[in-house]
């Protein structure tokens, strides 16, 4: 599966859950990797990007 696929499923997801449960996870997800700065986040930007 692309990569550009996996991620627009995870978001779709993330989406989902935000309307059905009132707790923002796609924020808390974006607060930590503002905050942490992941290895995996770089590199799946820079495959979609690549």
């Amino acid at each position: 599966m692309n990569t550009k696929t996996k991620t627009m499923i995870y978001l779709s997801i993330l989406a989902l859950l935000d309307m059905i449960i009132p707790i923002p996870f796609t924020a808390l997800v974006l607060i930590y990797v503002v905050l942490e700065k992941p290895a995996w986040f770089e590199n799946l930007v820079t495959e979609i990007y690549s």
